[in-house]
């Protein structure tokens, strides 16, 4: 992938580095601004920002005022970042053009797929990815599964771990571990949740279920019988 420019607007650091460290690990080049002002600044000086992620709330110059600056001189896609989920600030916020709003606490993984997708139709990149495993396929990029040509349907957590274990093949995985690498900073609680999502998992692969090994008191392996 081109190195594609994303301008970060938040005036909380720890949430600028929360998004930049997922951003980045996807191969984005990131600038960070901490208020209204300093994104514009940016925004004139840079013309090679492809996307902007913009808080709602922020000194000096707020996300709104932003936003319709930013609608005034391009079409750039923007996502919108607010504490409040009120109806009214989502309307506002279609209104101004923005492309996706999305209310906080927020998972940053479910974030760089939105910034995927919008990418891919606004620049026409395409970060396609193909995996496959025993009749399996993975396309990554559609976020879609096929068993032997057969679509099969499912949740946004089942898609993230059968990729995971395919893309781990033949390694013993702990919980912990694969709660690390796919809830990520969304979850926080019982390792237990994975035993469930990997009963619905099995159930949906039909016969290719197997393929998923349980390692007693530790985890799971995901192995193709030959």
């Amino acid at each position: 992938m081109d190195r594609v420019k994303i301008l970060v607007v938040d005036d909380e650091s720890r949430m600028r580095k929360l998004v930049k460290d997922f951003l980045v690990r996807e191969g984005y080049v990131v600038l960070e601004a901490g208020d209204g002002m300093e994104a514009m600044d940016l925004f004139y000086e840079d013309k090679e920002i492809a996307l902007v992620i913009l808080d709602v709330m922020m000194p000096k110059m707020d996300g709104w005022q932003v936003c319709r600056e930013i609608r005034q001189h391009s079409s750039i896609p923007v996502i919108m970042l607010t504490a409040r989920s009120e109806e009214r600030d989502e309307l506002q916020g279609f209104e101004l053009g923005v492309d996706e709003y999305i209310s906080k606490p927020f998972s940053p993984k479910i974030l760089v797929a939105r910034v995927e997708a919008i990418l891919r139709r606004t620049l026409g990149t395409d970060k396609s990815e193909l995996l496959y495993a025993g009749g399996i396929e993975i396309d990554k990029a559609a976020h879609q599964v096929t068993i032997d040509g057969q679509a099969i349907e499912l949740s946004y957590k089942e898609f993230e771990l059968l990729s995971y274990f395919v893309e781990n093949q033949g390694i013993a995985l702990s919980r912990e571990k694969i709660l690390n690498n796919v809830w990520n900073y969304d979850y926080f609680g019982d390792a237990r949740t994975i035993d469930t999502h990997v009963k619905k998992l099995r159930s949906k692969l039909g016969d290719r279920g197997d393929y998923i090994k349980t390692i007693w008191g530790m985890g799971y392996k995901f192995e193709v019988e030959q």
